[in-house]
């Protein structure tokens, strides 16, 4: 197989091909593991791939996947259920902050009712996957992505190797399973995504106690153990096997934000065992094997536990040949990876959280984002701030243009159900798309991505996080994508335009194909235009379009 970068459309030819830049800083693929999982209870499957960062560069993307162009995500889990927002299960435990403060009037101090508890008070009972993804299909998503567990290292699926588990906790229910039948049922190809690897740094907090007041010094339950569940609800079950806090903290692990500068694992971060390492990989080729997934979402630098331990490594190599057996020929499924050097972005997709390059990329990579916050928070609903669908349209070109997908994540509330609002906002897409679809999927980049004010770049921080900081789309701004075959080129124009629309890029003198015809899609009536040296001018459109986020016409060359 030829890696990725090969794989480039005669499109991008005349672009320009450069180096991009590291935005934060990468895990050299160089390094040496100190700890060496065991293959013995859960094997690596036969193939091409071995374990090792030069085998996985011969990776090579699947077609289905460049052609799908959006999917859709339910970033769900038991940190839904206070409908507080993202990252509840860590900052429940830092006092003072406002999740803490929500934590101890709703349900008690930390030090009595844990995120274990929390966990125990999730249900899913209005959970109705079918229907979902039914929807999210009609709302034009080509994949569909379940998360498998978070930072709260809770397993979504029966997990064989990790007792806190949906199905033995909480909802009582295998959700992979559900969301995985859901999805077939459908005709979507299936993802999950894995966040578990930093629950050891991350739940680091749940050791602590409070600095000041009546509880001050009382510990909070991250220290429990076997022995103490006696005559509670979870007898039986371990809360070092959930909370992974069997170890001496890391510097400053009380202070909230501590985590981030720490993501890395040999950036200040106590030391993982190599018993945390072999179960994260025993738990995650189990999750392969159960739910066969198409495609594999880490929250990780590179892969993850690198470059502590070759865990990650094994993982992929697991995964590309598993599903090259199960898929065929050309096809060994999709890995993403965020913040990722040259090397490495051959033997993975990229994966820009809440951010968008800025020009086009020669091989294909993606952005995930949200319509509010990643877990779903009560307070985004009430205030209206999720993203509107003219918003999300946008994105979606912009990223289309550049030789991306976009994974957009759709807050789901601990019962399992979408909000009203959600509701109305996917269905505006769905119209969108219904009609300007062709613009989208199955495409590939132009010669040129666009014009307008709004095509200057912002640069990507961390793992991306540069959504919003640009100058915002206007009607004077526009995006081309063109069919795998050349012929056509659409223009996509972030608005309606009052004035004629001159596109340079469509000049005889920019050394284009002479342009055959113009239409808008969707639009009954005559589209009036000239192909000049300078400029393709398209006159403004006559009446109100089907689709007023984003027009497009399509030009064939």
């Amino acid at each position: 197989m030829s890696p990725n970068y090969s794989h480039v459309s005669w499109m991008l030819a005349s672009v320009l091909v450069v180096t991009v830049p590291m935005e934060a800083e990468s895990l050299s693929s160089d390094a040496t593991p100190e700890h060496i999982v065991s293959t013995r209870v859960e094997p690596v499957a036969a193939g091409a791939f071995a374990p090792t960062w030069k085998s996985l560069e011969g990776y090579e993307v699947p077609e289905w996947f460049r052609d799908a162009k959006f999917g859709m995500w339910a970033h769900w889990g038991p940190q839904c259920v206070p409908e507080a927002g993202d990252w509840y299960a860590r900052f429940m435990y830092v006092q003072g902050h406002r999740q803490n403060k929500f934590h101890v009037e709703r349900y008690g101090h930390p030090s009595v009712f844990g995120f274990k508890d929390v966990i125990h008070a999730w249900k899913a009972e209005k959970w109705e996957p079918e229907k979902l993804v039914a929807f999210y299909k009609r709302v034009g998503a080509r994949y569909f992505f379940a998360m498998a567990n978070h930072h709260d290292n809770l397993d979504l699926w029966a997990s064989r190797h990790h007792a806190w588990n949906s199905v033995r906790v909480g909802p009582q229910k295998d959700l992979i399973a559900g969301w995985a039948a859901a999805a077939r049922a459908q005709g979507l190809p299936f993802g999950v995504s894995v966040h578990a690897a930093h629950a050891w740094s991350w739940y680091e907090v749940a050791q602590g106690a409070d600095k000041t007041g009546d509880k001050a010094g009382v510990p909070y339950d991250g220290k429990l153990t076997l022995a103490d569940g006696k005559g509670t609800w979870w007898e039986g079950l371990d809360p070092q096997e959930l909370y992974a806090q069997a170890h001496a903290p890391s510097p400053g692990f009380e202070a909230a934000e501590s985590i981030h500068r720490r993501w890395h694992w040999d950036n200040g971060v106590t030391r993982t065992d190599l018993a945390y390492c072999q179960n994260f990989y025993d738990r995650t080729v189990d999750l392969i094997n159960q739910a066969k997934p198409d495609l594999l979402y880490f929250d990780d630098t590179a892969l993850p536990l690198w470059p502590v331990s070759d865990a990650g490594l094994k993982i992929a190599a697991h995964f590309y040949n598993a599903t090259h057996a199960r898929r065929g020929a050309g096809d060994a499924g999709v890995i993403f990876g965020k913040i990722l050097n040259d090397e490495q972005r051959k033997a993975l997709v990229w994966d820009i959280e809440r951010g968008v390059p800025a020009t086009t990329l020669p091989y294909a990579w993606q952005t995930d984002t949200c319509l509010g916050g990643w877990h779903y928070n009560r307070s985004v609903y009430e205030k209206d701030r999720y993203k509107s669908a003219r918003t999300v349209i946008h994105m979606l070109a912009d990223i289309v243009s550049k030789n991306g997908n976009l994974l957009l994540n759709v807050p789901v509330r601990g019962d399992g159900a979408i909000d009203e609002k959600e509701v109305a906002i996917l269905e505006e897409i769905a119209a969108w798309m219904a009609v300007n679809g062709e613009a989208i999927y199955a495409t590939r980049p132009w010669k040129v991505f666009g014009e307008g004010p709004a095509s200057v770049g912002v640069e990507l921080t961390a793992q991306g996080f540069n959504e919003g900081k640009g100058k915002p789309f206007t009607a004077a701004d526009l995006r081309y994508t063109a069919s795998k075959d050349g012929r056509t080129v659409y223009v996509i124009v972030m608005g309606v335009p009052t004035e004629p629309l001159r596109l340079a890029a469509l000049g005889k003198a920019a050394g284009g194909s002479g342009v055959a015809d113009v239409r808008l899609l969707g639009g009954g009536g005559t589209v009036t235009w000239e192909q000049s040296e300078d400029a393709l001018v398209i006159g403004p459109v006559e009446g109100t379009p089907v689709a007023e986020a984003a027009i497009v016409f399509k030009v064939a060359l």
